[in-house]
């Protein structure tokens, strides 16, 4: 190994070090109490030598999200999979809370932590997680067309509602908020049953959403909706 790649190889963890410190003193501590120089501390470095990679906090933040997006849209195309267009949505929207349990600390970031800063903020960075939206509310509309949801209902509407319940189910479980002998797995699966029936059941959606939003900018959005 030559000294070019020795010290591309020792950056780089460096800057996974700083990374994970950040992510979870974020989630310990709540991203509005954790400093530079807190971040400095735990991995035995100076804040300057973190400046060197990151400029601020809320860029450390961003290069989190960015990683905790594109796991949660690389294991939901891994796992999309089904023989009909209803049996894809069931397996989309079950990955999304099955990553808040395989990825609880990433999970807890993007979506719990309210001080975290909007990622509309930085709008390019997270164009992939929008185009994975938007495929899921292809798929929306693939069973429209198939006759097993309502003709009447509006995608971007279907989405928002059913990302809502599987994020209160994780939420419930992070906090453990559950009640004694509650198996948080099968309350996501009572939810997504639920949900699927009174959609298919033809009820009338009051809520407005845009597929072209972002994919979550932070918990208050979601718990607001």
């Amino acid at each position: 190994m030559g000294i070019k790649e020795r010290q591309e190889r020792d950056r780089e963890a460096v800057r996974r070090a700083i990374l994970d410190a950040a992510r979870d003193l974020f989630v310990s501590e709540g991203f509005g109490n954790v400093s530079i120089r807190k971040i400095a501390e735990r991995i035995e470095y100076s804040p300057a030598a973190i400046y060197g990679y990151f400029p601020s906090k809320d860029d450390i933040f961003f290069a989190l999200a960015e990683e905790g997006f594109r796991l949660l849209c690389d294991s939901a195309s891994r796992e999309e999979t089904g023989a009909t267009p209803l049996d894809r949505l069931r397996a989309a929207f079950r990955q999304f809370y099955d990553f808040s349990c395989k990825h609880p600390q990433y999970f807890a970031l993007m979506f719990v932590d309210q001080s975290v800063p909007r990622i509309s903020r930085e709008y390019e960075r997270f164009a992939f997680a929008r185009e994975k939206k938007r495929h899921v509310a292809q798929i929306i509309q693939s069973c429209i067309d198939s006759g097993d949801l309502p003709a009447t209902l509006n995608p971007a509407v279907v989405f928002r509602t059913m990302t809502v319940g599987l994020l209160g189910v994780a939420v419930m479980r992070l906090s453990d908020r559950l009640q004694p002998g509650e198996n948080a797995d099968d309350l996501a699966t009572d939810v997504l049953n639920v949900t699927l029936a009174g959609l298919r059941s033809g009820v009338t959606l009051y809520s407005k959403s845009s597929v072209d939003c972002p994919l979550e900018e932070r918990a208050a959005d979601a718990k607001a909706s």
